[in-house]
């Protein structure tokens, strides 16, 4: 009887299957385990479908058409020209800014004077509350500083007694900067939950090798913590911008639709408020705003994946 030789081409494997049907089966085994693990996403891909895809894709097809339906650029033209909703866009800028720079500043300063506290309640408090004040806004928000910072309310009698009324000093809280002040209330908070993982990520032991090393504190900080943390404190400005430049309750309910930012200009559309031959150009405000939007979705984006490879 003539034994196979191990090197030949009909040779069978010690199982008894060949190579190709055991490629198949790993193959059909590998896709069962990948659609498997796939299902439990599957709801939150047809929500991003639904809910953020196709609505972002109708407005930017209905920015770029006529009232007739054709394709035209005329809605960009009116939007970026001059006037009120050029206005609207630099205003909605110059708020977003404000309100990302100043509360990433303070709010990692607080998170890092909170991280470096002994007391564990006292971290789990301030995330706590970090958590439900960075979700809060709208009317409650506003009626909230109207009662105390408004011109006659409580805060701004206490600080008339002492000669610091902010009234009598240019401060308006139904202006631009009047928004800019109230939005500080829930930018804090969520520039606290967002740095607090990166100040997490430090390793003691970075610490412990610059000053083995004879390293200052400052020195510690100028080339350590600071390079290690700037990509996480950038993106997360980057996050604050969007939150900012999005936000339209609370502006709408403080000032009444008086201040001219662009969430609000859309508003004003979407409650009917169009002039004859501009039902289009709510849309391509919208289109307006989604591009600022993926700048800094995309800054954000950048930046996070940077400093992930140091804080792992």
């Amino acid at each position: 009887m003539k034994i196979p030789s191990p090197l030949s081409n009909d040779s069978l494997t010690p199982s008894g299957v060949d190579d190709k049907d055991r490629g198949g089966r790993h193959y059909t085994g590998t896709l069962v385990r990948s659609l498997r693990t796939s299902v439990p996403v599957f709801p939150f891909l047809v929500y991003i479908t639904l809910g953020l895809l196709v609505p972002t894709l109708v407005i930017i097809n209905l920015a770029f058409r006529s009232d007739s339906g054709k394709l035209t650029l005329s809605n960009i033209h009116t939007i970026l020209r001059g006037g009120a909703y050029l206005t609207g866009f630099e205003n909605s800028v110059k708020l977003a800014l404000a309100v990302s720079i100043i509360p990433a500043i303070l709010g990692t300063l607080l998170a890092y004077a909170i991280a470096q506290s002994r007391f564990e309640f006292l971290k789990r408090l301030v995330a706590t509350a970090s958590g439900v004040l960075a979700n809060f806004g709208g009317v409650n928000l506003a009626f909230m500083f109207v009662a105390s910072f408004g011109a006659n309310s409580l805060v701004t009698i206490w600080l008339s007694r002492i000669g610091l009324n902010p009234w009598e000093h240019g401060f308006d809280l139904y202006k631009l900067w009047g928004v800019a002040f109230v939005y500080c209330y829930f930018q804090v908070p969520l520039m606290v939950l967002v740095i607090t993982p990166a100040l997490n990520g430090l390793r003691p032991a970075w610490r412990e090798a610059a000053e083995n090393l004879g390293a200052s504190r400052w020195q510690y900080w100028r080339h350590v913590g600071v390079p290690v943390l700037m990509p996480s404190v950038l993106g997360s400005t980057f996050l604050l911008f969007g939150s900012g430049l999005s936000a339209y309750a609370t502006a709408e309910a403080l000032t009444g639709g008086t201040v001219a930012i662009t969430p609000i200009q859309i508003g004003a559309y979407l409650q009917g408020n169009v002039i004859s031959g501009e039902e289009h150009i709510g849309y391509a405000l919208g289109f307006g705003m989604i591009v600022l939007m993926l700048v800094s979705i995309i800054g954000y984006v950048l930046l996070r994946s940077r400093s992930s490879k140091w804080l792992q």
